[in-house]
């Protein structure tokens, strides 16, 4: 059993959040933000709903978690997210001074520490492989079934 202050805890929430994307048709990607052992961000891939490449769970819940915080800036945060962050999702986290991200699978084509690995806002921690084999258990069946 674990804590719910947890990061395992943590992550699991993410994951019911990749699930509820992959229901709904999307990359299943799930998100949340916590801020001092409460989740004030809770989102999921929505690009295809939304019509809008942008719209992806680290950009949806960093804009919640703003809004939640009512600042632009989360040093105080974990991002947790079953799949590491892209390029564009890797940036918006350093402008926002993430404090600390999560990722449970590796995106080894798209991924930031591929493409743009100084890209992080340098006081960001880093932790990966926390639920990395039912993030990529998600993403393998999700693309297994479209091809």
């Amino acid at each position: 059993m674990f804590s719910i202050f947890s990061d395992e805890y943590y992550m699991k929430e993410a994951l019911k959040e990749a699930q509820k994307a992959y229901n709904e048709g999307e990359i299943p990607v799930g998100a949340i933000i916590v801020c001092q052992n409460r989740i004030i961000a809770k989102t999921h891939n929505m690009t295809e709903m939304l019509n809008d490449v942008t719209a992806h769970a680290e950009i949806l819940a960093i804009t919640a978690a703003e809004q939640a915080l009512n600042g632009k800036y989360l040093p105080e945060c974990t991002l947790y997210v079953t799949l590491e962050p892209c390029v564009m999702c890797a940036g918006a986290t350093a402008w926002a001074q993430m404090g600390r991200i999560v990722y449970g699978a590796d995106d080894e084509k798209r991924g930031y520490k591929k493409l743009a690995p100084n890209c992080l806002h340098p006081k960001t921690d880093v932790e990966s492989g926390l639920g990395e084999f039912e993030s990529k258990k998600l993403l393998i069946d999700f693309f297994k079934e479209r091809r």
